[in-house]
């Protein structure tokens, strides 16, 4: 077992391959977004620990006051993020990224550790079982089945902002919130745009480009939120055609 981790750093961010989307050649778009969007996340105590090797197994959090996410909440953590992806499988590897994220809480004088779920399991978020097995509880909902999900150090607890539990926006149009914490965000966005073009839907694309914009969401968001018809429909990146027509048959 590889247990040689590296953090980005500002000095670093360069060079580091970013995990989720591994290039060896030519530049993409996605990752290059996700590099600028972390350059300017680093120097707000944003982290991201990565094992040392061409896979994807990595956490990344920040503190809940400057996580890009509409979470309420004094003196948390926020993971975005814990994926271990393939081969690197079985190995323990997502245990060190959590046990290291907690240990870092603590040693910060954090009052806990946070993260969105739901109670079905959605693609996009991190495993909150798995989450669960640390001492994660459920401590605020959403009607529509969204969970925040906490580890308290001192009994104090985040909660959902209040705009996050409206689910409904005024425009009828398919409407997606996003910003470029995702390096797989940039092609979704492509695939959507060559899609609704082809078929004349109407889209409205809003990237959330400012943490203000982040707290105000009318939804819950990890980097990503889809609306159609005024409703809320999901957090999962619409994976391909076939996902996205099923959005819009609603």
């Amino acid at each position: 077992m590889n247990t040689d981790f590296v953090n980005l750093t500002t000095e670093n961010l360069a060079d580091e391959h970013l995990c989720c989307i591994i290039r060896s050649r030519k530049l993409h778009p996605g990752v290059e977004a996700k590099r600028q969007w972390l350059s300017d996340r680093l120097k707000e105590g944003h982290v991201f620990r990565k094992l040392n090797a061409k896979a994807t197994v990595f956490i990344e959090y920040a503190p809940l006051e400057t996580a890009w996410v509409p979470i309420n909440g004094d003196n948390y953590y926020y993971i975005y993020c814990l994926w271990v992806y393939g081969s690197p499988k079985g190995n323990g590897y997502g245990r060190s990224l959590m046990e290291y994220c907690l240990a870092d809480a603590k040693a910060k004088g954090k009052s806990g550790v946070c993260m969105l779920g739901a109670k079905k399991q959605k693609s996009w978020l991190s495993d909150q079982s798995f989450a669960k097995k640390f001492g994660f509880e459920v401590v605020d909902t959403t009607e529509n089945g969204y969970e925040l999900l906490a580890l308290s150090f001192d009994g104090t607890t985040p909660k959902f902002a209040p705009n996050a539990k409206s689910r409904e926006i005024e425009s009828q149009e398919l409407t997606i919130y996003y910003d470029m914490q995702c390096p797989y965000i940039y092609q979704k966005i492509e695939m959507i745009k060559q899609y609704c073009e082809t078929n004349h839907v109407p889209l409205s694309l809003i990237q959330v480009d400012t943490l203000q914009k982040a707290k105000e969401l009318p939804c819950v968001f990890n980097n990503w939120a889809v609306f159609y018809k005024g409703h809320f429909e999901t957090v999962n990146l619409l994976s391909d055609v076939a996902h996205l027509e099923r959005v819009l048959k609603k």
